[in-house]
């Protein structure tokens, strides 16, 4: 609450003409933008873009925020959504196409084991949990943009039903229905291909790395998920209600728990506020 409470003060000064209010807004809430489009979009450059365009609207659109209709948060939430839901089809969504198309993908990578000495060193460990995070958040590129969005808000965001339910504009039953099947869809997915998910099944991130690798899936130059220094979603966004079913019970909704939560790039924040400057408080 208390946090809510200072974004709309922030919004407050910012139109009274402090810029270092609009910064500090900007740079507090920046980060779950950045993280929904990650999640959306997969591509990180493409995730920057869209986070840039995100806040740039809703510098555009402060002043017509009212505390005594929503949150700042919701507001916030609401701007994001509509963005990453409208945004032109980007090219990694182009080539993931769905869930059978990329199962047949990933059977075509063959499966390759590293050398047991190479399992114990820190960059071996980097590369499968890249090929890891890679393939779990591809996998979300296979639900269409409505589902994946419900998905990411509920479950890799952690946004309690009620607040997702007033971000989306449905009723918190109706959203809570959207939840259900865009995760029945991923995790029967999961269920019969994932090794993770069903130990039946030979697709293994530390047997596909290699493979990953080959087939320019992973760049071991240019890690894009895996870092040894970001933070876990579990660390940083607080669980919310959840969904109850089959594929709850069994802990799959906890895969994406352990995925990055990463830090918006500096360069995002740095442009916007390069354009404002300093005639910033002309916001309409």
């Amino acid at each position: 609450m208390n946090e809510q409470l200072n974004s709309e003060d922030l919004v407050e000064e910012t139109l009274g003409g402090n810029a270092k209010s609009l910064e500090s807004l900007l740079k507090s809430n920046q980060d779950f933008i950045y993280n929904v489009c990650r999640s959306m979009f997969l591509n990180p450059m493409d995730a920057e873009d869209s986070t840039q365009e995100i806040l740039i609207k809703i510098v555009s659109n402060l002043s017509k925020y009212d505390r005594t209709r929503a949150k700042f948060s919701t507001w916030l939430y609401r701007i994001t959504v509509n963005h990453v839901l409208s945004a032109k089809k980007q090219k990694l969504e182009e080539l993931t196409g769905d869930f059978e198309s990329f199962g047949k993908d990933l059977d075509k990578i063959p499966n390759e084991d590293f050398q047991k000495e190479e399992l114990s060193r820190p960059e071996t460990k980097l590369l499968i949990d890249e090929a890891r995070i890679g393939c779990s958040m591809g996998m979300l590129l296979c639900l269409d943009r409505n589902q994946r969005v419900v998905f990411v808000l509920g479950e890799v965001m952690k946004v309690s039903h009620k607040e997702a339910a007033e971000i989306l504009e449905i009723s918190p039953d109706n959203y809570r229905q959207r939840l259900s099947r865009a995760r029945k869809d991923l995790f029967n997915f999961m269920e019969n291909q994932c090794g993770l998910i069903n130990k039946k099944n030979s697709c293994r991130c530390e047997k596909k790395a290699i493979g990953f690798m080959k087939a320019g899936w992973v760049d071991k130059n240019n890690l894009k998920f895996a870092s040894d220094h970001l933070k876990k979603i579990r660390e940083t966004v607080e669980r919310q209600d959840c969904t109850e079913d089959e594929f709850s019970s069994k802990g799959y909704d906890e895969i994406y728990d352990n995925n990055p939560y990463y830090e918006t790039p500096r360069i995002v924040l740095e442009k916007i506020l390069s354009r404002l400057e300093p005639e910033f408080i002309k916001i309409e």
